[in-house]
């Protein structure tokens, strides 16, 4: 196994909470940041503005992806030019398709005219891959977000998918591929294992890191001791 520090794979966490997000970022192993808006629902984020320009004025120096979230393409397009005039390091994301499986595919080509840095979000197949290297420009900083684990969820191996959208996304050098809804610390070898850019992670997930190279035999250990003293603190008998 790979130590951390091998690893070509850049780590990027995902989290709405501020403190986590802040913990985070002082991590040097975390290259980037990623929210979106149900991440930030489930935070109880009520100002959607005044939370993502709380979180620029704290973080400068590394990425950090927004997300529109009108369902119609011209107002998509206008939140996006106003995400973007955020910070420099501001990726907008943009939902592959809006919510009557409409692509959106122009407003993705609009921004990048523009030279906004997208982040292509919730792609599952190749298809939806393939068509948006289409819209994406081979000199504009971009993310192209494949949900392995959505992938995963529905019992599907997402790694030759993850594997063949690193080759398509060689067509446009300067778009970066994200291995995005890990669902365990294994995600992270599997995404340096195919090529991915980028792989983003929960802040419970990444809060496991201390257990990659730890010895089984010791978590199997833990993992007995854990049992016993719950046992013995809820009291559990059998014997009358």
């Amino acid at each position: 196994m790979k130590s951390l520090e091998s690893l070509q794979v850049k780590i990027f966490a995902d989290g709405a909470d501020k403190n986590g997000m802040l913990e985070m970022y002082a991590k040097p192993l975390i290259k980037g940041l990623t929210t979106n808006p149900t991440l930030m629902k489930s935070a109880g984020i009520k100002d959607y503005k005044a939370f993502c320009k709380d979180i620029l004025a704290a973080i400068k120096d590394k990425p950090l992806s927004f997300e529109v979230f009108s369902d119609d393409f011209e107002v998509m397009a206008r939140q996006a030019l106003e995400i973007a005039s955020w910070g420099d390091n501001v990726y907008v994301k943009i939902p592959v398709t809006n919510t009557r499986g409409e692509s959106s595919g122009r407003v993705i080509k609009t921004l990048v005219a523009e030279h906004v840095k997208v982040n292509v979000t919730a792609l599952l197949t190749l298809g939806q891959i393939r068509s948006v290297v289409d819209f994406l420009d081979p000199k504009i900083p971009s993310y192209v977000s494949v949900f392995a684990g959505r992938i995963a969820d529905t019992g599907i191996d997402p790694l030759p998918i993850m594997a063949a959208a690193v080759e398509l996304l060689k067509l446009i050098p300067a778009a970066e591929l994200i291995w995005a809804s890990s669902r365990e610390l294994l995600n992270i070898m599997q995404a340096d294992s195919v090529g991915c850019q980028i792989i983003t992670v929960s802040h419970d997930i990444l809060r496991k890191l201390k257990l990659i190279g730890y010895p089984l035999e010791n978590y199997s250990l833990d993992t007995v001791k854990l049992f016993y003293h719950d046992a013995c603190a809820a009291g559990y008998r059998i014997d009358s």
